[in-house]
């Protein structure tokens, strides 16, 4: 097994005449954690969707564990994922949720008290979801994504609707998942929060800007991820 966790080849996504995507290429070393950047309609969620094999590319390849997401045995033990549009029945409770997630992903049955428990959620297990705060549902939704134990976790806009010590339980959480080997991909416009956490980053706007390590993208103390994001992209043709 080689040392990246995911690799995005040539990838080039077309709807009709529109381009969503073109030529990206970017790979995510073992163990980091590595933000994706680009501004809105950049492509980004295309860009995730294709990697987990719920859209199909029009030329390219993105690879997991060094395999099609459809080609992975026990697709949950390799990627969790939670992103915008992964809906909720609200009417069940977050037990109830889990539960069938740990079904679909044959994990163990103790699995779903155990992600309760890492998201903070256990003590809110019986409520119905329909109930749950903002950032209750992003919780919930990272849990969904943990139920497999996989290695790698792709997220987007894991952030939005945590209070500031959400924000900081979150980071917290994902430096140790990065830590003990796992791996992140996470979207995320919150530039000065990716800032604290990110080993890598990847800036797209349709093509690739940038990838890389943050420390080669910010050079001086003069500069941040936000001004080397915003010369990147305003710097870059439509």
């Amino acid at each position: 097994m080689d040392d990246y966790a995911i690799e995005v080849r040539g990838l080039t996504k077309r709807y009709g005449q529109r381009v969503a995507v073109e030529d990206l290429s970017f790979a995510v070393p073992r163990g980091s954690i590595v933000g994706l950047l680009g501004p809105n309609g950049a492509g980004k969620s295309t860009t995730l969707r294709t990697i987990v094999g719920l859209l199909a590319p029009t030329s390219g390849i993105s690879l997991i564990d060094g395999s099609p997401f459809s080609a992975l045995g026990s697709p949950a033990t390799h990627v969790g994922v939670h992103m915008d549009g992964f809906g909720f029945e609200g009417g069940i409770t977050a037990r109830r949720h889990l539960e069938i997630c740990r079904l679909a992903a044959g994990a163990p049955r103790g699995r779903v008290e155990d992600v309760l428990d890492e998201v903070g959620l256990s003590a809110d297990a019986r409520r119905r979801v329909k109930t749950f705060s903002t950032g209750m549902t992003q919780r919930l939704g990272l849990a969904a994504a943990l139920i497999g134990s996989p290695r790698t976790l792709i997220l987007d806009e894991p952030a939005n609707g945590l209070d500031p010590d959400g924000i900081r339980w979150l980071r917290g959480f994902l430096r140790g998942f990065a830590d003990r080997g796992g791996t992140v991909l996470i979207a995320s416009h919150q530039l000065a929060e990716l800032e604290q956490v990110v080993d890598e980053v990847v800036v797209i706007k349709r093509r690739t800007l940038f990838a890389g390590r943050l420390d080669d993208l910010i050079t001086s103390d003069a500069d941040s991820l936000e001004s080397r994001y915003f010369a990147l992209v305003e710097g870059a043709t439509a």
